[in-house]
């Protein structure tokens, strides 16, 4: 089974689209941050961002990550995934614009950290996975602004592999996934 989702022709950015599959729910502001403030956030960040290539290990070989990252937030904020350690860089005047519009939207939900990836090219990407690390909590709510061209987002559920999902994620927009969506899906 495939979910399709429906959106008006121009949403505002006060207007999200609430997305219910089995198991998960997604909030979904297709068009959160105006144009104008989109492109200046994205500039800010390519220019500003501290990123990094990080490598991985997969069955004994090591391979750069197929993106560029960086981990910002709170002081002492530390997180781990797919064996890679990172210390929080210290929140800078962009971040906490951003982090700032989306809290406004999520119902008392606070940010304590982002992980930035920059998709150089059409090569780059990440593998299914679902954001369930132990120092997330046992129901994290995940946030994901996009900033650049329109980039697809999937989900599969974990079980039922009939469950899918899909949609596009523009630049400007804002998804938010909670309740028990890194349980019971995976995504990319």
């Amino acid at each position: 089974m495939t979910f399709d989702l429906f959106a008006s022709s121009s949403p505002s950015a006060d207007e999200a689209q609430l997305i219910s599959l089995p198991g998960a729910e997604l909030l979904f502001f297709p068009c959160f941050f105006s144009s104008v403030e989109s492109d200046a956030y994205l500039a800010a960040l390519t220019n500003d961002i501290h990123w990094q290539q990080e490598n991985i290990t997969l069955y004994g070989q090591t391979h750069p990550v197929p993106r560029l990252t960086a981990w910002y937030g709170d002081t002492n904020s530390r997180y781990t995934y797919s064996g890679i350690s990172a210390n929080a860089l210290p929140w800078n005047d962009t971040l906490l614009s951003i982090k700032q519009g989306i809290e406004e939207k999520t119902d008392g939900k606070t940010f304590n950290s982002v992980l930035l990836n920059l998709y150089r090219n059409g090569a780059d990407g990440v593998a299914w996975h679902s954001d369930d690390e132990a120092e997330l909590g046992s129901t994290p709510v995940i946030g994901s602004v996009t900033f650049r061209q329109e980039r697809p987002f999937q989900l599969r559920h974990r079980h039922d592999k009939s469950l899918k999902y899909s949609l596009s994620l523009p630049h400007g927009s804002f998804l938010l996934m909670r309740g028990d969506t890194q349980k019971e899906w995976l995504h990319q």
